[in-house]
């Protein structure tokens, strides 16, 4: 199967938002840089991806204040979402409860910001591996790139590495990847780790940021051998942009002869 769409619901202050990645600071509020605030509900949102049976997209709680937002989207089509921000072995289940078919977790694993893989098993015990993903959205440095977590603005100690990746997918049934430094801009994906995903990732995986055509879809598709998904923010048109039609590209990622 090739690589499919994957939509998102961003959510921050209650409202769906498109938000260049690495801006968000709760201690910098004044640094947030923001592509487009959405006068649809999340419920709106989320209704359009049931209609098209866009399975397996993402509801992310930017910050605080989006819990009642969140189970909004998820009321609307239970089962039909994944759920990740503020997710800890507390809180886990009533998401999973509330109507998300997956918690999405990143920060809770790196107490201090060093990995804990005793949090990773209680989580994965707590919820099922098949109902966790894990987050392993990072930045470029000098060796590759490393996990970011608090919103991309703190580096952790784990690099994205092959063992890395087995190690995670022991505990969990996908990754959400997140190239943060290119989040938001709408200037083409981090080609060299769509590459890296589709060679090392053993799990399905959703990589997130920069996408800005539809032909983006294809790209992605071909470098991963149809083992990365993509998810598309700022560049479509039902968040403000210009450059990719949310119809077009829904039309083309099922389109049947692309299998």
């Amino acid at each position: 199967m090739p690589s499919r769409f994957r939509p998102c619901i961003d959510l921050h202050a209650g409202l769906v938002k498109q938000i260049v990645g690495g801006t968000l600071s709760d201690s910098s509020p004044e640094s947030l840089r923001t592509n487009f605030v959405a006068k649809e509900t999340p419920v709106e949102f989320a209704l359009l991806y049931k209609t098209y049976s866009l399975r397996g997209g993402h509801v992310i709680k930017l910050g605080l204040g989006n819990d009642d937002a969140a189970r909004s989207a998820l009321g609307a089509w239970p089962d039909g979402l994944q759920l990740g921000g503020g997710i800890t072995l507390a809180n886990a289940q009533e998401w999973i409860q509330a109507g998300a078919a997956k918690v999405i977790v990143t920060s809770y694993l790196f107490p201090d910001g060093k990995f804990s893989l005793k949090r990773l098993e209680k989580l994965s015990e707590k919820v099922s591996k098949e109902r966790l993903v894990v987050d392993v959205s990072c930045r470029r440095t000098k060796d590759g790139w490393t996990v970011a977590m608090n919103k991309w603005q703190d580096l952790t100690d784990m690099q994205v590495t092959k063992e890395s990746l087995d190690l995670l997918s022991e505990y969990c049934s996908e990754f959400l990847v997140h190239a943060a430094d290119v989040e938001g801009l709408c200037q083409g994906i981090d080609e060299d780790l769509v590459k890296f995903l589709g060679q090392y990732a053993t799990i399905p995986t959703t990589y997130a940021g920069g996408a800005k055509s539809i032909q983006d879809l294809d790209l992605v598709d071909r470098l991963s051998n149809g083992k990365v998904d993509l998810t598309y923010g700022s560049s479509l048109d039902i968040f403000g942009g210009s450059l990719v039609s949310f119809e077009e590209l829904v039309t083309h990622s099922l389109n049947p002869s692309r299998t």
